[in-house]
């Protein structure tokens, strides 16, 4: 049953949203334009607000209602985690778009709130500050992953939890491999620059 319900998560994660609503609105595909990223924030920088907020929102249930569900239903911590990055994995790979998918950040920050609210807002905290003191969004991303571990540490809680969620930060880590190496050089957008027109 727990194997059949990780399956799950990987496949709700794999629900490819802001390519399906791009695809919708624009009849193409949403990963030959701007961060070639199926997220909210290249959604954003093509399509706005209106389009980027669903999607957002959706992106972040995929992380939140697995890990949240495994807790609730199954009473398991340990399940949770692992649903956690089995639902972040799938919207970085998902199955039903050929595994070309997002980065992982707002799927990733629902199932962090879900496994732990508390050092969840403070890398939340450090997502918004990032951005605010640098306009990065994908170095906000990055910092706010590399922070999690840390702050459930400080909230004491247990080592093999913390030790789990190094899959999730992994990930995000690869998929922003790009942005890395555009931030060592200093080509890398910053929020808010619109990336190019959709033809």
């Amino acid at each position: 049953m727990t194997s059949l319900f990780a399956a799950l998560a990987y496949l709700v994660g794999s629900i490819p949203t802001g390519y399906l609503l791009f695809r919708a609105s624009e009849k193409k595909d949403i990963r030959s334009f701007g961060s070639r990223a199926t997220g909210a924030t290249n959604v954003l920088r093509l399509k706005g607000w209106r389009y980027a907020l669903p999607v957002a929102l959706i992106d972040i249930a995929k992380g939140f209602l697995p890990a949240f569900l495994a807790l609730r239903i199954f009473g398991d911590p340990v399940l949770a985690v692992v649903c956690a990055s089995l639902a972040v994995f799938g919207h970085c790979y998902p199955i039903f778009i050929g595994f070309r998918g997002g980065k992982g950040v707002a799927t990733a920050a629902g199932a962090m709130f879900a496994i732990a609210p508390g050092p969840a807002l403070l890398s939340l905290a450090v997502f918004v500050a990032t951005i605010a003191l640098t306009r990065y969004v994908s170095l906000g991303s990055i910092l706010a992953a590399f922070s999690f571990p840390f702050f459930m540490e400080l909230f004491h809680m247990r080592f093999v939890l913390i030790t789990l969620t190094s899959p999730i930060l992994l990930i995000i880590i690869i998929r922003h491999a790009e942005n890395i190496r555009r931030l060592l050089s200093g080509t890398e957008r910053k929020f808010g620059r619109k990336t190019e027109t959709i033809e």
